[in-house]
């Protein structure tokens, strides 16, 4: 019974983690039709690339570990796929920064491993070896997602809680403490994330309510500054007004709208030199 059920959530936990690993396929849609990435950083589908193929060499090793290769061996062709159009369509210098770290990861550092291993341990230590740095980077991985939070989908992060809650209890059902350990981490901090999410969307929602409210009241006075300046004088004030000027220009509407513009671009002293100056100017 225990390897049925153990058996059911390794075909769930695949399912799970090739939705994951297909969900950049629209952004590569557009890669391609528009013949750029943009903004995209290539670093992602580099560091996935490495993650999922010392998975799929960990599963190769690891006795009864078939559904540990296929989910990650499906997974490493799909990054692969993903960095070759990122460095077709980067930039110069950003694909030149990606080769870098093409080479540097994926050919020697995977390689680099997979030699070690094989060479240098028999047995049971090479699964212990491969096996500790996958659970490492499965959980450095895993910490750095959880950081930037506020940035990604909320169905991605729900599903990366629920893949690490699948394996997790995948790995309790065969036993392999390599693949609990980082799943169980990814679990703990998926829940976190969920809840880190949801704090994130009702603080963004309040912050851009408030910055509409202030952006509308600010028009509002805006406005009525604007309309102040164009309320003709009444008689008494004209009396008034004449009585100290000789003669003064009646402003048209634009001239008082450029007037206030200057005024709420000056800063306080000069906007003081500012009036000082008109008020020579009218005295003279």
């Amino acid at each position: 019974m225990a390897i049925t059920i153990s058996f059911l959530l390794g075909i769930i936990g695949n399912l799970i983690s090739i939705l994951m690993f297909a969900s950049p396929i629209g952004t590569f849609k557009r890669v391609i039709k528009i013949k750029s990435t943009e903004d995209y950083k290539g670093i992602p589908y580099i560091t996935t690339l490495l993650s999922t193929s010392l998975w799929t060499f960990y599963g190769l090793m690891k006795p009864g570990g078939l559904l540990v290769v296929t989910v990650n061996a499906i997974g490493s062709g799909l990054q692969l796929i993903y960095v070759v159009l990122f460095l077709t369509y980067a930039p110069k210098r950003k694909r030149m920064q990606s080769l870098k770290l093409v080479a540097v990861l994926n050919i020697g550092f995977f390689g680099g491993v997979v030699a070690v291993t094989l060479g240098a341990f028999h047995g049971n230590e090479r699964l212990l070896i491969s096996g500790i740095i996958c659970a490492g980077l499965t959980i450095g991985m895993t910490v750095i997602k959880t950081e930037s939070v506020e940035y990604m989908p909320f169905f991605l992060s729900f599903f990366q809680f629920l893949n690490g809650g699948v394996w997790a209890a995948y790995s309790l059902l065969v036993k392999d403490i390599f693949i609990g350990v980082p799943n169980g981490i990814g679990f703990v901090l998926g829940s976190f994330q969920l809840i880190l999410y949801a704090r994130y969307k009702n603080k963004s929602s309040s912050q851009n309510s408030k910055e509409e409210m202030e952006e509308e009241g600010s028009v509002h006075l805006f406005k009525s500054k604007v309309e102040m300046q164009d309320v003709e004088p009444g008689p008494d004030e004209q009396t008034r007004t004449l009585g100290k000027v000789r003669s003064l220009p009646n402003p048209s509407r634009q001239h008082s709208f450029q007037r206030l513009a200057k005024i709420n671009s000056l800063s306080p002293n000069k906007l003081r030199t500012s009036l000082s100056s008109e008020s020579d100017v009218i005295k003279n």
